[in-house]
């Protein structure tokens, strides 16, 4: 009987019921928008909260949503993020109970927000698809929360002295900027930062982060600031498949060549010079992904190693030929000059050294022969007879000529007394004897030298040197950098 009772009397509740609920939220949003206005009635946007008194504390926490880029040519690196900003503005309370407005974005244009920004900045954005990125929530006390979703490019200025085996520190620094800590402190709160262990680099891994905050002291006063600094690692992988291990290889198919019968020699300096330029070509694309710094970094090291490994490989065949086809050369030489001495009967290298010396020491007489001095030439005749006839007379030339042959004329000969010369003899005499000295040494280094009767015995060692000399290197190399 209830049932049929309830039944025919719901039809009639419904209405009334739907319209009460329909008139109290009614109600309540005219309450709601005439708080808003109320609020807002004599609110001034340019006058912080509690102006006049103590310093307003602003709290910050960032949200990480994602690593997009790092780059190392432009030293920054950018960053999408969520930042949320809390404060107090007692002028804006509305009631004693926990109440919580949440309001759009364009709220935050007609109070007073903090004029945060980002010192290391290069270039930022605020996201707005669909609607401005921003949100505005309002307690009933007063206090507010003001976020918003960006993607900014700040400063990294990374040290690459052990790139690619090393680790970087970017930072995100958050400052105000017009008010000094007389009217603006900002702080980090309990949680500053979250979604960190989320976030995925292709080329670092996030090892770790940490915060603080400073103050700086700069010319229009002085300014609290906080700091978010992220330890990032970069990973070795993409270096050892795309530069590393082809310069290895490039490296051992240099030694390829002591293999190589030491006559094929198109066979091997194709080898060689291929090598040298392949060594050239993975340097200029490495340097081209890298800012232009003066210091070598730990990739530069490497390749240049490399590529000295390659390039004395080429030279190793350089020294085989050369000593091949030299000992053959100086064998036919001997061959043909043997029987011209003994029909001769000479001594070639007595003659030898004093034809040498005789180059060096007497002017030939066509300079003097063909001058345009008739005194000159006469005297010239006379030589031949006279036993002073080298003697010059000064009477017989010109007041402006200038004798330049001296080591010619003076040969063997008395110097005239008044005669100038241009040159010192003096000076041509210890140029002639230093040369003679550094011949004769190296003379005396080349007999030391052990004679290489078989060319082959070069390439035999070289197939042990090398490669033994290579992977120290590479053993030194990687303990250095892995080890600091």
């Amino acid at each position: 009987m209830i049932y049929i009772l309830v039944g025919i009397c719901l039809p009639f509740l419904l209405p009334s019921v739907c319209s009460a609920e329909r008139s109290l939220v009614s109600d309540r949003l005219e309450n709601v928008t005439q708080t808003i206005s109320k609020l807002l009635e004599g609110y001034d946007i340019r006058l912080r909260p509690n102006f006049g008194g103590e310093p307003l504390h602003v709290g910050m926490d960032l949200t990480i949503a994602s690593f997009d880029a790092i780059s190392e040519v432009n030293m920054d690196y950018t960053i999408t993020l969520y930042l949320n900003q809390y404060w107090k503005d007692e002028r804006l309370a509305f009631s004693n109970s926990e109440e919580i407005l949440t309001l759009s974005g364009d709220f935050g244009e007609k109070i007073w927000v903090p004029d945060t920004f980002f010192a290391n900045d290069k270039n930022s954005f605020l996201h707005d698809v669909t609607e401005r990125n921003k949100l505005v929530r309002l307690s009933g006390d007063g206090a507010i929360t003001y976020g918003m979703r960006f993607t900014t490019t700040l400063a990294c200025m990374m040290d690459l002295h052990y790139y690619p085996l090393d680790s970087q520190n970017c930072t995100v620094e958050i400052e105000s900027y017009g008010y000094t800590v007389m009217d603006v402190v900002m702080y980090w709160k309990s949680t500053p930062v979250r979604g960190v262990e989320e976030a995925e680099l292709p080329q670092f891994t996030i090892i770790g982060w940490e915060t603080n905050d400073r103050k700086e002291r700069l010319a229009t006063g002085i300014y609290q600031r906080l700091s978010l600094s992220f330890k990032l690692q970069r990973n070795i992988g993409y270096f050892v498949f795309q530069t590393y291990l082809p310069s290895i290889l490039i490296v051992m198919l240099s030694w390829v060549s002591f293999w190589i019968n030491h006559e094929a020699t198109s066979a091997r300096v194709a080898l060689g010079i291929t090598t040298v330029l392949t060594m050239t070509t993975i340097s200029t694309g490495v340097r081209s992904s890298l800012p232009r710094i003066s210091y070598v970094k730990a990739i530069d090291i490497y390749l240049v190693m490399c590529f000295v490994f390659v390039f004395a490989a080429l030279l190793e065949y350089a020294a085989v030929n050369y000593t091949y086809w030299g000992a053959r050369a100086k064998k036919k030489s001997k061959k043909g000059k043997a029987p011209e001495e003994i029909k001769a009967g000479s001594k070639p290298n007595t003659d030898q050294q004093e034809t040498y010396m005789a180059s060096e020491d007497i002017i030939e007489l066509q300079d003097v022969r063909m001058s345009p001095i008739a005194s000159i030439r006469n005297r010239n005749n006379s030589s031949k007879t006279g036993n002073n006839a080298c003697e010059v007379d000064l009477s017989k030339f010109p007041p402006s000529f200038r004798i330049s042959r001296t080591t010619g004329y003076a040969y063997n000969c008395r110097m005239t007394p008044g005669l100038r010369y241009r040159g010192n003899k003096a000076n041509s005499i210890h140029k002639t004897k230093v040369l003679h000295a550094i011949k004769k040494g190296a003379l005396v280094l080349k007999a030391s030298m052990p004679k290489i009767k078989d060319v082959n015995i070069i390439d035999k060692y070289s197939r042990i040197v090398f490669p033994v000399a290579f992977f120290l290197f590479n053993l030194g190399y990687w303990l250095f950098y892995f080890l600091e």
